[in-house]
């Protein structure tokens, strides 16, 4: 029966990378359909029929974004400090909200952070942190007082549960400017 599923799939979607880690973890195809038995399946088996379950392989997830305009802190980013992009370059599987500029993990797994934001003034020092679910997890700053532009920037592996949210505050100095120069960008590198 497996078979005839993975023949099936690879049939109707092309081929696909199959990937086997040992005799004791499961076998993973991934595509359009994802497979995935059970070797050491239990007497009544949550998934199906011979320990099978079959569900969707469209987990790519990834986002790009940039500050097209300068920055121009509004009401509400002064009020909460986050830092707003207003320009999508990628936005594979639709997973960052452009509106709040905050990722929502679709599923849980290890994701991929980086940005690197602008200070624009000398004499002024700026402090980013990546948060998770509004907590402080990764963070960088640019303080050099006799340097005009200077980016504070920092990236990192973060373990995220589906509905966890990744976002960026300032949370010290000021941005005014930084035009096209500040970036946020992350992507699921594989799920758990």
């Amino acid at each position: 029966m497996l078979l005839l599923l993975v023949v099936l799939c690879v049939h109707h979607w092309g081929a696909m990378e199959v990937r086997g880690q040992n005799d004791t973890e499961p076998i993973v195809l991934e595509g359009k359909c994802l497979v995935v038995c059970d070797s050491s399946p239990s007497a009544e088996p949550a998934g199906g029929a011979l320990g099978m379950t079959v569900r969707s392989g469209t987990g790519r997830v990834a986002f790009s974004a940039v500050r097209n305009t300068n920055h121009e802190p509004s009401e509400m980013s002064n009020r909460t400090m986050t830092i707003y992009f207003d320009q999508i370059l990628v936005n594979v599987g639709s997973h960052f909200d452009p509106a709040r500029s905050v990722f929502v993990a679709p599923r849980r797994g290890v994701y991929s952070f980086s940005f690197h934001v602008v200070k624009v003034y000398n004499r002024q020092t700026i402090h980013v942190s990546l948060l998770l679910n509004g907590w402080p997890v990764i963070s960088a700053f640019a303080g050099d007082q006799d340097v005009t532009r200077e980016a504070a920037t920092n990236s990192g592996l973060m373990i995220m549960e589906r509905g966890d949210k990744a976002n960026l505050k300032l949370e010290r100095g000021n941005l005014m400017g930084g035009w096209k120069y500040s970036t946020f960008s992350g992507f699921m590198v594989f799920p758990l």
